[in-house]
Formats: structure tokens, C-alpha cells, sequence
């Protein structure tokens, strides 16, 4: 089997590589790679690397993630998160691959407070969200052979993430205003690459849209309030005590882009197609801040 993975080197990407790396051949590629063209910014260079290369799966773990600049910049939001995915689903149906591809809790409006399900209408309330959105709509109408993969609040040890924020906030203030009025379960890069690495070894899934996410859920408040409770337990020196986080709502802390309320996804579908017991959300974030405060010990 050749696998062709685009973002590499993004917080998904390395875990990708890790997880990927023994199914067959990989060539995995990020904006800077030279051989291939790995930018999806360049729609012909994408075209073009997937001819060469002639994948058995295509794996797009690259995207504009940037919510709140996605405001100011629509143009290259749409050109990564469509366009590109558009280019990779009609390569692929062109020499018969699959593709699997990340999207998002943000193609949903936030209504609510029941985890949704695939079948759900979106309805994306940012410009981020609603390039996501696209770009599913693009690959599912290119009749290529795909997977998508929607997931929330994904973090990971190669990138910026919302721990290692909150580490470097405990570490300089004695308070701090987490919103605690969104709703979504953490998911780490970890898992999520061994799950699609699942989906690659299965190979006979339908086409069509699954939910994964870790299990359980929480506020970003209440995320914060186990990060800092955790990093007491471990022994790590910080200023800022468990009881100076303070919940606020979202309306006190606004941001260039709405995000959703709600951000839990019914991953019911993806556990009975794939075979897959997901953990609970606390068993990734607790791994992720072991292997942290070990590298600062």
C-alpha cells in the first residue's frame, strides 16, 4: 500500500507518520517538502504530486486552523480548506484512491446540548467552519472514494495546543478567566492517528462522514481547572493556584469569530463501523502533560 499525507509536520501530521508509517509505503509531505509539492496553497502542485506519486490512500491531516484570523483572511481560508480538498477528491477518484480527510466540530451551529450526530444538518457560524464545510461538500460531490473524519478540540505534543497555553498562563498569573460555556470533548493527536490508521486497515468502510472524538466532555473552564489540579499533583512549580481560574461566559471574552456552544459529536457510528473503544478525554491530556512536565524537569 503507497499513502500519500499531507501536513506532516502540523499536530496531527506527526502522529500521523508514527501511526501510517507501517501500513506500507508513506510519503509524507508539508508546505516546505521538495520532492513533492506539499502546499495546499498551490493547487496545481497538489494535482501534480498526486499523479507522481499515484497514492492507494491519500491522508489530509493540512488545514487553515487559524479561526479568528479566517475572519480577515476568507480568501486563503477557502483555498486551503476548499479548494485544496476539492483538487485532492478529484485526484483521487482519477486514479482510484481513497481519501480520508479531518473536518470539524465547527460545521455545526452550536444549537443545543446533544452530541450531533453524522446525519445532522451543518450549519457553520464562522468563516472557518463554513470552509470546512465546503470542503466536505466538495469531496463527497467529486464521487471520489473517502472518509471523513470530523473530530473537536484536537491537541497534541508537536504543536500549540490549549495546555501547554494554560502551563505558560499558571506559570506567570495568580488568576485566570477561562469561559466555561462551550462544551466538547479534548481530543489528542495521539489517538486520533491510531484510529485513522484503523480506518486505513479496514479498507472496506463505506464511503461517508464519522465522528471521532475522545470520550466525555467538558468546558474549557473545567479543562483548565485538571491541566493546573494535574500539574499540582506532578509537582510542577506554578503561581497559579487550582482556585484562581474563574469561570466566565463566552459573551465576556469575545473573540473575531463566533465558536459553537456545543461541540459534542455522537461518535456512536465510528465505534460500531471501525471496531473502536475511544477513552475518556482525561487519559490524553494526562499523557500529553506527563511527557510536558518531564521534558521541564
Amino acid at each position: 500500500m503507497k499513502i500519500l499525507l499531507f501536513g506532516k509536520n502540523g499536530n496531527l501530521g506527526s502522529d500521523l507518520q508514527r501511526s501510517l508509517a507501517p501500513l506500507g509505503t508513506l510519503v509524507a509531505l508539508n508546505r516546505g517538502s521538495t520532492e513533492h509539492c506539499g502546499d495546499l496553497g498551490n493547487l496545481d502542485g497538489i494535482a501534480h504530486t498526486i499523479a507522481a506519486v499515484r497514492p492507494d490512500v491519500i491522508v489530509n491531516a493540512a488545514a487553515y486552523t487559524a479561526v479568528d484570523k479566517a475572519e480577515s483572511e476568507k480568501p486563503v481560508a477557502k483555498l486551503i480548506n476548499t479548494s485544496a480538498p476539492e483538487v485532492m477528491a478529484a485526484e483521487a477518484k482519477r486514479f482510484n484512491a481513497k481519501l480520508i480527510h479531518f473536518s470539524t466540530d465547527y460545521v455545526f451551529d452550536g444549537a443545543g446540548n446533544k452530541p450531533y450526530r453524522e446525519t445532522d444538518t451543518p450549519n457553520p457560524i464562522n468563516t472557518y467552519g463554513q470552509t470546512k464545510k465546503d470542503g466536505e461538500d466538495a469531496i463527497i460531490a467529486s464521487g471520489a472514494q473517502h472518509i471523513i473524519l470530523r473530530t473537536s478540540w484536537v491537541y497534541g505534543a508537536a504543536g500549540r495546543n490549549f495546555a501547554k497555553t494554560i502551563i505558560e498562563l499558571a506559570k506567570a498569573r495568580e488568576t485566570l478567566n477561562v469561559v466555561n460555556d462551550q462544551i466538547g470533548a479534548p481530543t489528542g493527536a495521539a489517538m486520533l492517528a491510531d484510529c485513522t490508521a484503523q480506518v486505513v486497515r479496514h479498507g472496506r468502510a463505506a464511503n461517508g462522514i464519522y465522528h471521532v472524538t475522545a470520550a466525555g466532555e467538558t468546558s474549557w473552564y473545567h479543562y483548565a481547572q485538571f491541566v493546573v489540579q494535574s500539574l499540582h499533583s506532578m509537582g510542577m512549580e506554578l503561581r497559579l493556584p487550582f482556585e484562581g481560574i474563574k469561570p466566565i461566559p463566552s459573551s465576556d471574552y469575545p473573540t473575531p469569530a463566533q465558536r459553537p456552544l456545543n461541540s459534542r459529536l455522537d461518535t456512536t457510528a465510528f465505534k460500531e463501523t471501525f471496531g473502536i473503544a475511544l477513552p475518556q478525554w482525561q487519559n490524553g491530556v494526562t499523557a500529553l502533560l506527563k511527557q510536558l512536565h518531564g521534558k521541564q524537569a
